[in-house]
């Protein structure tokens, strides 16, 4: 699938092998041979990216923060890679650079690419001591300082790095490392997210008073097309730390500056007389204020919400093949449709799931996926839970990073050709250049979508299918559906005393978190629920996240990895063409007890993985499909622009950020204006090390970390309408 190159130049294989077109998912194809490895050994880059999820799963839960984090050890990495490399540019660290401790001179390149006598083993040093000393200033305020420092210092002793910096003098690979730390740093002191103020909005404030979830109804929901904050005696957050659950978190981020995206992407939303950045703006969603057609789509795209949450009992009868064969390669260009009546169309509203067509083969072994069927309540559960990223996990930007170290650089038929041609490099340049490119697309995916999230301020559903519950159907709330969504009637079991509840709506759905006493012996279930006490597929000290819905960020940031990774790679499929993740009967499942069988997700192409974290959010109870499918659309080109912009450096073709234009500053309070120094020798570095060599971590108790049929469209014409012969009944 590559070209023949016989040009010299890495400059000219890249632009060559970019040419060459991706396989196509879904298309027969003969059984690839497999390439032999040329270093199974991981590299020194993917041990401390390693070493940051680490540090992510014991951080609070800030999706956005994490992927800024992500993208500034990637730049770090890379650029004391680049120092040593004849082709490739620097991302910020140069003679050019725009702020004093990113400047290094040409003559400093020079010497370390020519008077060492092992390059390769100086530029490992470089990467690693720009990979620490930025990790342990970053996180000298997690939650859990000291078992990340101790992780941290783990990592460092067994690359043999010496904390002291005095290694080769002022152009030796520890200081190398360490100014590619500071520089990094430094850029993120400038930037508009506020990291002196603990991120914290400088202008945001929600209109609407909070939701309290443990009561009926939602009586304070003033406008439902803004999003509703959420009052909790104690908020605990998907890494499963104390938080604040009505603060908007990331309501600024697009005014960051991205890492790809051009400035003509950008444009200004009014709203309440503010100016709101937006990137790659996806259009209003529906709005209930709008009335006529689009309140009818903003009704339905919550009551399929709804709808869904009735999947998720195990033992509902109804079993899935969940392989690639049957439930990978979804229709392409579902993502594109902007008609909101009409996104409904790419899913199924009364059975679950989206239209695919299935791959025919793996093109690694030439033979058929085997089936795979599982009971859709374990599915959508494990779905949910595995792809909610919480808790203990590593939020969305860092799951990518962990898919990438695990199941893309990890494997042992990963042939490393950027693009699918040129040389074959060695797993450090492969996985520098692969973590630029994810970390810049995760950075901008969070740009683009808490853009759209702060200027759109959408609800979540937990807000607006409460509302729409007390509006009832004639006045434009939930869409009755027979054996779904009904009427309660004299007489029923949810009729209440005296018959309170008569006429009121009820749904077929997860009974929530009062069904469940102790989540390690119970299942919830599902069975008929007040519409007005529904509960997303979550825990009740968490409920939704706490900051608007509009557009999906995991969509958007899975996207863009998909994408990133496509075009890295030069293939649509993993490597050895399946990628699986095991969730052990009994063992996986958090919020309740659960799967009750061992659920293998498998996966045949990245994109496949990404669909099904899209859909993994309507069935949590997170996100509408009005989420899902512009954080699709933007999340793709992002991915393309990021990957577009990582190749261009790593082959020489692009340019370091210089000039005050390359970062939007803004004047935040504190210590903004922080030492220079501090991130390559200073004080901070040297105590949290200092910390971390006592060992006060030793010994402390570790959470639980986790490791480890065809569906045709839905119909235009009805609300909902049912379907059948396309599910496979029975235990």
């Amino acid at each position: 699938m590559s070209l023949v190159h016989t040009v010299p130049g890495r400059a000219v294989r890249i632009a060559a092998a970019l040419l060459a077109p991706l396989s196509v998912a879904g298309t027969p194809a003969p059984a690839r041979a497999q390439p032999a490895p040329i270093d199974a050994a991981p590299s020194v880059a993917h041990a401390w990216v390693d070493a940051a999820l680490f540090a992510v799963r014991h951080d609070f839960a800030r999706p956005t923060v994490h992927a800024r984090n992500l993208y500034h050890l990637s730049a770090a990495m890379y650029d004391a890679w680049a120092a040593y490399d004849a082709d490739a540019a620097p991302l910020w660290l140069g003679p050019d650079a725009f702020e004093p401790e990113c400047l290094l001179g040409r003559g400093v390149h020079e010497a370390a690419r020519t008077s060492v006598e092992d390059v390769e083993a100086d530029r490992r040093t470089a990467v690693g001591q720009a990979a620490w000393r930025f990790l342990v200033e970053r996180y000298r305020t997690s939650p859990n300082l000291e078992l990340v420092m101790d992780e941290f210092a783990r990592v460092a002793s067994g690359q043999g790095l010496d904390g002291t910096g005095g290694e080769g003098g002022a152009t030796g690979p520890a200081m190398l490392g360490a100014r590619a730390a500071a520089c990094a740093l430094a850029t993120g002191r400038a930037d508009a997210s506020n990291e002196a103020g603990n991120y914290a909005n400088l202008d945001y404030a929600p209109v609407n008073p909070p939701l309290d979830p443990t009561r009926p109804g939602n009586p304070t929901f003033a406008d439902p097309d803004r999003w509703q904050p959420l009052s909790f005696e104690s908020f605990v957050d998907q890494s499963g730390n104390e938080a604040d659950a009505s603060e908007f978190l990331g309501a600024e981020w697009g005014r960051l500056e991205p890492f790809a995206l051009a400035p003509e992407t950008r444009t200004e939303l009014v709203r309440d007389g503010v100016a709101h950045p937006v990137w790659l703006d996806p259009g209003p969603p529906p709005r209930l204020g709008a009335g006529g057609r689009e309140a009818r789509a903003y009704a339905r795209h919550f009551a399929l919400v709804a709808l869904w949450s009735g999947h998720l009992d195990p033992a509902d009868g109804v079993t899935l093949d969940i392989s690639p064969g049957a439930a990978g390669h979804a229709y392409p260009f579902a993502d594109r449709i902007e008609d909101h009546l009409l996104q409904l169309d790419a899913y199924d509203a009364l059975e679950g799931g989206a239209p695919t067509m299935g791959h025919p083969v793996n093109p690694a072994t030439g033979r058929p996926y085997a089936p795979n069927l599982v009971p859709r309540g374990d599915y959508t559960r494990v779905l949910a839970e595995f792809w909610a990223d919480g808790p203990d996990s590593e939020t969305p930007p860092g799951h990518w990073f962990r898919i990438y170290n695990e199941k893309v650089s990890g494997h042992p038929a990963l042939e490393r050709r950027v693009g699918g041609g040129g040389e074959a490099l060695d797993p450090l340049a492969f996985d520098v250049l692969a973590y630029l490119a994810l970390g810049g697309a995760m950075h901008d995916a969070a740009i683009a979508a808490w853009s759209a999230k702060g200027a759109y301020d959408y609800p979540r559903p937990v807000s607006a299918i409460r509302h729409l519950a007390g509006l009832g159907p004639e006045a434009g709330g939930l869409p009755l559906v027979p054996g779904r969504i009904e009427r309660v009637g004299p007489g029923d079991p949810l009729a209440g005393q005296g018959g309170e509840h008569v006429g009121k709506v009820k749904l077929l759905a997860w009974r929530g978190p009062d069904a469940i006493a102790f989540p390690v012996l119970d299942t919830a279930g599902v069975g008929w629920i007040l519409a007005e006490r529904w509960w997303p597929y979550q825990r009740p000290s968490f409920v939704t996240p706490p900051f608007a819905g509009y557009v999906s960020g995991h969509s958007t940031f899975s996207r863009a990895a998909a994408e990133v990774l496509e075009r890295l790679t030069g293939d649509a499929f993993f490597p050895g063409g399946l990628a699986e993740f095991v969730a052990p009967a009994d063992e996986f499942l958090v919020f309740e007890r659960g799967p009750s069988v061992d659920v293998t997700l498998q996966w045949a192409t990245y994109r496949d993985a990404a669909d099904q974290t899209s859909l993994s959010r309507i069935w949590g109870g997170i996100h509408p499909p009005a989420d899902d499918l512009p954080g699709r659309r933007m999340g793709a080109e992002v991915g393309r622009l990021a990957a577009e912009r990582a190749e261009a450096l790593f082959a020489g073709r692009g340019r370091s950020e210089v000039g005050p234009e390359a970062v939007a500053r803004v004047t935040v309070g504190g210590s903004g204006c922080s030492v220079a120094g501090e991130g390559a020798n200073g004080s901070t570095f040297g105590a949290l090390v200092a910390l971390a060599s006592l060992g006060l971590a030793r010994g402390r108790r570790r959470r639980r970390s986790r490791d480890g049929g065809r569906w045709g469209p839905l119909p235009s014409g009805d609300v909902f309408p049912p379907r059948s012969g396309r599910r496979r009944r029975g235990t």
